[in-house]
This record gives C-alpha cells, sequence and structure tokens, in this order.
C-alpha cells in the first residue's frame, strides 16, 4: 500500500470512528434531556422525529425507530394518554393511522427548548462554512441516514422461517405498476380475478420495503440485503386482475415463476441474473412488450395457442426452442416470428439481452 493509499485509510478509519460516536453521543443526548423532564428516552426520540417529519404514521415512526409495530403501539397509547400526540385515520387511506404532536401540551413546552438550543448550537457551528461545504455536509448526512434505515432494517429482518404478509386497497385505480427489486430465492408472481385487494403478498424472512404510490407498487430490499442473506428470503405477490399491470423486476433470484395468464399484461421487464424464470403469458388485449436481460440457466415463456409473438435474441443460447423449432448456439441478434405476427394487432414483442443455456418460447 502506498503512502497516500495509507493515509487516506487512516483518515477513513479516523472519520468512522467520529462517526460512531456522533451516533452514540446522539443516543446519550436523548437519555440526558429525557432524563432531565422525566421522560422515556425513546418517547423524547418520537417526538423529536414527529417535529422533524410532521404527522406521520405508525408504521413509519417503527422504521425510524427501530421498534417493532406492538411496541410502538404501546409507545403512542402512552404518549396519547399524557396528552403529547393525537392519532387519526389517514383521509385517503382509513387503513393508516396518522400520529400528529400536540403543541400546547405541558410536557412538550418542557421539550421543545431543549431542542431549540441544539438547534442553535448547529446554526452556530456552521456559520463557519460557506453554502458549497454546506450543501457537501448536507448531502453526507442525507447518504449518512439512509445507510442506518438500511441497516435498521438489516438488523429488524424477521428470522428465518417467519413470514409477513402485506395488502393494500385497489381504490378507484384503473392500472397499476409493479417494481419489485426482487434479490430472493423463490419469486412466485399471479393473478387474481376474484381479490378486492390492489395486491397482496407473503415474505419468507426479511420482508422489502414497501409503497403504493399513484399506481405504482415498489418493493426494495434494503441495498445491503440484495447481497446478505438473500437465500433466505421468498416472496408470493399476487396482483388484482381486473385492472392492467405494467411488471418491472430487478435484481438476482434462484426461481421465479410468474403465472400472469390470468392478468391483463401491458408490459413485462426483467432485469437481473437469475437461475430459472418461467412465464405464462396470458392472451394479450394489444402489443405487449417483453423484454429479459441477465444470465440466466434457463428462461421459458409460454403464451396461450395462436397468440403471434416476435423473438429477437440479441444475447446467446445453448438451445433455443421456438415452438416446434429448435436452435443451438443461438445467438447474433437472432430474429424470429410467428407465421401470424405480420398484422396481428394482438401479439407479443420479446427482447432477450442475455445469455442463458436453455431458451423455450412455446405455446401452451
Amino acid at each position: 500500500m502506498g503512502t497516500l493509499d495509507k493515509a487516506r485509510e487512516q483518515v477513513l478509519s479516523e472519520l468512522v470512528r467520529e462517526v460512531r460516536q456522533f451516533n452514540g453521543l446522539g443516543a446519550s443526548f436523548f437519555r440526558t434531556a429525557a432524563g432531565r423532564i422525566g421522560m422515556n428516552a425513546t418517547d423524547a426520540q418520537v417526538i423529536d422525529t414527529l417535529d422533524i417529519t410532521g404527522p406521520t404514521t405508525a408504521g413509519h415512526l417503527a422504521e425510524l425507530t427501530g421498534l417493532t409495530t406492538g411496541a410502538i403501539t404501546q409507545m403512542l397509547d402512552r404518549l396519547e394518554n399524557d396528552g403529547l400526540v393525537r392519532r387519526e385515520r389517514d383521509p385517503e387511506d382509513g387503513r393508516r393511522v396518522i400520529v400528529r404532536p400536540i403543541a400546547g401540551a405541558d410536557m412538550m413546552r418542557k421539550i421543545t427548548p431543549i431542542f431549540a438550543s441544539v438547534e442553535e448550537r448547529w446554526r452556530h457551528i456552521t456559520s463557519d462554512y460557506d453554502e458549497e461545504q454546506l450543501a457537501f455536509l448536507l448531502a453526507f448526512l442525507k447518504r449518512s441516514n439512509e445507510t442506518s434505515r438500511e441497516e435498521i432494517a438489516w438488523l429488524r429482518g424477521a428470522p428465518e422461517g417467519e413470514s409477513t404478509d402485506l395488502a393494500a386497497p385497489r381504490s378507484v385505480l384503473e392500472s397499476a405498476r409493479l417494481v419489485f427489486s426482487v434479490g430472493a430465492v423463490g419469486v412466485v408472481l399471479r393473478g387474481d380475478t376474484e381479490m378486492d385487494d390492489l395486491y397482496r403478498a407473503r415474505f419468507e424472512g426479511t420482508v422489502p420495503d414497501v409503497k403504493v404510490k399513484d399506481g405504482t407498487v415498489t418493493m426494495r430490499y434494503p441495498r445491503r440485503l440484495q447481497i446478505l442473506g438473500w437465500r433466505t428470503r421468498s416472496a408470493e405477490v399476487t396482483l388484482n386482475a381486473a385492472i392492467p399491470w405494467q411488471i418491472s423486476l430487478h435484481g438476482g433470484a434462484a426461481d421465479v415463476k410468474a403465472d400472469l395468464s390470468a392478468l391483463d399484461l401491458a408490459g413485462l421487464e426483467y432485469k437481473g441474473g437469475v437461475t430459472t424464470l418461467q412465464v405464462n403469458l396470458p392472451r394479450p388485449s394489444a402489443v405487449v412488450p417483453i423484454r429479459i436481460s441477465g444470465a440466466a440457466a434457463s428462461y421459458s415463456i409460454h403464451r396461450p395457442a395462436g397468440v403471434a409473438v416476435r423473438i429477437h435474441l440479441k444475447g446467446w443460447s445453448t438451445q433455443l426452442i421456438f415452438d416446434d423449432q429448435t436452435f443451438t448456439n443461438a445467438g447474433n441478434d437472432m430474429r424470429l416470428q410467428s407465421p401470424n405476427y405480420v398484422g396481428a394487432t394482438q401479439r407479443y414483442d420479446i427482447e432477450i439481452s442475455a445469455s442463458a443455456s436453455t431458451i423455450r418460447v412455446t405455446e401452451n
């Protein structure tokens, strides 16, 4: 290791120690401040969090504090009895509970000056820095906070063998999109014509971060979990088949089975390595693009009998099976299409930018 490398490593080691000490002093501050006013340290942390974020959900508070949903519920019961917060139903989603701080509470008047004092000290410290330096510090702190949230999610991961069920109401949506960074051993995806919810999911092992906004369902494991512990995870996701879906799957997986035969599929994208990918397509209602990239042992794509399809193989395959035709060492920008493709208004356009031992595109 050169002199410059050693100097950099020494500075980085010192920086990590200071960041760890910063986090520890922050926890000590909450304990000391809470003890001064006769309050639980974690309660004080929740009050400070609400002051920063404004009204938020109980689930979000659990994520930020690292508490379980049961523990956060007990805490909110206590804070509500003390007159510090108020819980109310989210007017946009009756299944969610919004937590609001009560500014005029007696205990709040004791807490506010303590946090105000810290804020004033920070303003004094940062007065020595110009705008460019402040922007750098802000970017660093944002990335640090994101890392801390990911570490909390990692530590809170469900033990192997436990499962978690999630769902969201469909509301008035006329179409939807699923974006899933998979990173799991087994993934099962299907549609259900009898379901009232927008989606339902069951996760074995660590649960990904799931968000629903403007018709897009996003499921993402924290970055660290994309690599660590993925072999203990599996997922089953069921989508409401009454509306069209655009599906985008990212990340590695051992085995992905997507029975989409009940869905109105608007498009499918898969990016990332996989051992096996099996897809059962529905009868299309328009021209539906299928985009696949990433190395695999095998890709199997099945469509209903008589449905037109075109394949553009940008990658390479030891064996390509297209209906009743078999090609060995296929690739080199290979293009194939079914006899009924030209002029068909309801068809699949499949593009495979990947290498695989076996690729099958056949009729059911």
